[in-house]
């Protein structure tokens, strides 16, 4: 009986590495930087905001030569990040498809080259893709994008109420790099890739000398990019709510002004949900 029992508590502890991963597998969203379990979350609300780059508030991710584009990029030519097809994060992107979704199309100026770590970009995947430290664009080779030209990002959020800690998570999921439509043939907004965010949180937490958040204010006190989305230190306004149809606010209010109203109301709405947390 007594050799039964050990035989059974072995059996329990060989098992038990592998219950616990199961376990730790289901009930929280595997994407999120600082996960809260399911049943934790009183409500949640997911939403997708344009960070436009070029606005004063958001200057600090895009300072000359250490933009957040050209970390992105340089990473992905380095292997160091994988891009992704869409904001699901379920299908990679090839690193060829990212170098073509960057390239200019024929009949485009590449905007001639620009000054030094201007953010211009090299031939192409043969030597990484990217140029050197001057950043002079090749004259043979294929043209790219230059990193200040992709000022805008479109980030996905949950908006999750932690009713365990009494507080409000803004939980970022992935963060997708779009070419702006005024510097397309087309005149349209393309899609180059959609990144985990939480993958580039551990970019740029192993980066500390280059993703920085630029300080006007105190060039001695420079923040990580990641601390810099924690603290929510950027502007990006809201283009769409979770909804049945999936539909954009300018899908719904078809004229741009309303449009624009209405995505500032619901974020006011978000902030007075946010204020009155305290009556749970």
């Amino acid at each position: 009986m007594k050799k039964f029992v050990l035989v059974l508590f072995s059996l329990a502890v060989l098992l038990m590495p592998e219950v616990s991963a199961q376990e730790a597998a289901r009930g929280y969203n595997e994407n999120s930087v600082y996960p809260i379990q399911d049943y934790h979350q009183h409500f949640k609300h997911t939403v997708w905001r344009r960070m436009d780059l070029r606005e004063k508030q958001n200057l600090p991710f895009f300072s000359k030569s250490n933009e957040i584009t050209r970390i992105i990029m340089e990473a992905v030519g380095d292997g160091l990040l994988y891009p992704y097809q869409d904001d699901s994060l379920n299908k990679r992107m090839s690193k060829e498809q990212f170098f073509e979704n960057l390239l200019i199309s024929d009949g485009q100026d590449n905007f001639g080259a620009p000054d030094a770590g201007g953010g211009g970009w090299g031939a192409g995947p043969a030597d990484n893709g990217w140029g050197d430290d001057t950043g002079s664009a090749s004259a043979s080779g294929p043209n790219y994008y230059f990193a200040n030209q992709l000022y805008l990002l479109k980030i996905q959020e949950d908006m999750i109420f932690d009713k365990v800690r009494s507080r409000l998570y803004f939980d970022i999921q992935s963060v997708e790099m779009v070419i702006p439509a005024d510097e397309t043939a087309t005149g349209l907004e393309k899609t180059i890739a959609v990144f985990k965010y939480k993958d580039l949180e551990q970019l740029f937490r192993s980066m500390p000398d280059r993703a920085i958040w630029y300080n006007r204010q105190n060039t001695s006190k420079h923040l990580n990019m990641a601390d810099a989305f924690l603290l929510r230190l950027f502007n990006a306004r809201i283009y769409k709510v979770s909804n049945p149809g999936d539909d954009q606010i300018q899908d719904i209010y078809l004229d741009p002004k309303a449009a624009l109203i209405r995505s500032q109301q619901i974020e006011e709405e978000l902030i007075e949900i946010e204020h009155d947390l305290w009556e749970f």
